[in-house]
């Protein structure tokens, strides 16, 4: 961080700078950093010796533009002029100044970048005589907003996977009572294949990457496709006579594939496209924040964005939101969605949909951890994938219902007479009046 004040004030204003810790370390706390007077050579961008005014820099700190030549260069002349830092201006993109080691071992003070935006508010801020004192704020391990991401999280997929559950066994209830059963199927039903999978997770992978490359082109669409489908969405939550498509058949198979496909999808595109991209970015945050150099500045609305809420003046530089992409909520989503009816089936007291919700909660609360401890964007799937479906699995496996709960999805009203054929196969019935069966 650059602390500016007037000369003699105590009063001032942070601004973000890139620096590099190698050139020089800065203090952590601002009481111990030292102000130095700034000496705005912003009309030059110090390449050569015949930049360097008359007297040089005597314990101040010039602001230079870069550019012509190396960071390396800059800063050397700016040292052999006494100079006690440096502050490059920059239009471009911020990016920490870098060196090779033996001009790290011959520089001894600081030098970062400062952004043109930023430079000109400080000019119009603070007079001629104003004095800077750079530091480096230690950034905290974690932040509150955490515990709202978390409630929202968990809370959506219990909700709505409680939800969908009742629901749907209600309309399937009612059917059955109005003497539809089951051979009058007049519901759209969408079997969710193993191709259908693969063709969604290929249209993820190329819509992201078109996003990519051509993000101002396609945020206005992706705003209007997510207006109109929040609008639907909406309509088809309020108005209960509103037909809701069923899940289709192999669900716990279609959910189990989908799920890891996409863990899949997450880690590649979060950790691995890093070292495909020329600006070392990942191309899943660079995408889900909004890329810095966008002329429109338009976000796009895939993700819960959670402002930060410690008081460290680093959220300056940060992203000052935290970020939890909806595909992370709508993809385990799906199998809380599943358990709970399953749950309804086997007239539990609702052990697969509480156990696959824990779940839920405990991966979202390790990606937090992994978040701090690693201070980089993490894919959430990475650990809400095994986690719910692990869960779920042992859940299966310890009620030795695994078969039941890993073939069945479609679900059939029968009478009392029928029950025992149903239920022989897998286990033992003996509860009272009707029953549903796995189709």
């Amino acid at each position: 961080m650059a602390h500016f004040s007037d000369g003699g004030s105590s009063k001032g204003k942070d601004y973000c700078i890139f620096f590099n810790s190698q050139w020089a370390r800065l203090p952590q706390d601002l009481s111990k950093a030292a102000r130095l007077q700034t000496y705005d050579l912003t009309t030059s961008v110090l390449c050569s010796p015949s930049d360097v005014p008359e007297g040089g820099f005597p314990n101040s700190i010039p602001m230079v533009m870069r550019g012509n030549c190396t960071f390396y260069e800059k800063v050397r002349l700016a040292q052999i002029n006494g100079a006690k830092g440096l502050l490059i201006v920059s239009k471009d993109r911020l990016t920490p100044p870098s060196g090779n080691k033996s001009q790290y071992e011959e520089i001894g003070i600081p030098v970062a970048l400062l952004s043109y935006k930023d430079m000109l508010d400080i000019s119009k801020t603070f007079g001629e005589k104003r004095q800077v004192a750079m530091y480096a704020p230690k950034e905290p391990v974690v932040d509150y907003n955490m515990v709202l991401i978390f409630l929202m999280a968990v809370g959506t997929v219990a909700v709505g996977g409680y939800w969908a559950g009742s629901r749907d066994i209600k309309k399937r209830y009612m059917k059955h009572k109005r003497d539809d059963g089951a051979e009058k199927q007049d519901e759209e039903t969408v079997d969710v294949t193993p191709i259908m999978i693969c063709v969604f997770v290929v249209m993820c992978c190329s819509m992201l990457v078109l996003l990519y490359f051509f993000y101002d082109h396609l945020v206005y669409m992706t705003i209007a496709t997510f207006c109109l489908a929040s609008a639907v969405g909406l309509y088809s939550c309020l108005w209960p006579f509103v037909r809701r498509i069923p899940f289709g058949k192999m669900l716990p198979v279609a959910c189990t594939l989908l799920l890891v496909v996409l863990f899949v999808y997450d880690v590649f595109f979060v950790f691995i496209t890093p070292l495909l991209t020329e600006s070392g970015e990942s191309i899943m945050v660079e995408v889900a924040a909004g890329p810095s150099d966008s002329s429109t500045h338009e976000k796009l609305p895939m993700v819960l964005k959670v402002p930060r809420l410690n008081s460290s003046p680093l959220v300056l530089c940060d992203r000052p939101f935290s970020l939890l992409g909806f595909g992370d909520i709508l993809v385990p989503g799906l199998l809380v969605a599943y358990c709970h009816r399953f749950d309804i089936l086997m007239q539990t007291s609702r052990i697969y949909f509480l156990a696959c919700t824990i779940g839920y909660g405990i991966g979202l609360l390790i990606t937090f951890v992994a978040l701090a401890l690693m201070q980089m964007g993490q894919p959430a799937l990475l650990y809400l994938v095994p986690c719910t479906l692990l869960t779920s699995l042992a859940v299966a496996l310890w009620r030795k219902e695994l078969p039941l709960f890993w073939t069945g999805s479609g679900f059939v009203w029968v009478d009392k007479q029928q029950k025992r054929a149903y239920c022989s196969s897998f286990s033992s019935y003996n509860g009272p009046g009707d029953v549903l069966v796995l189709s």
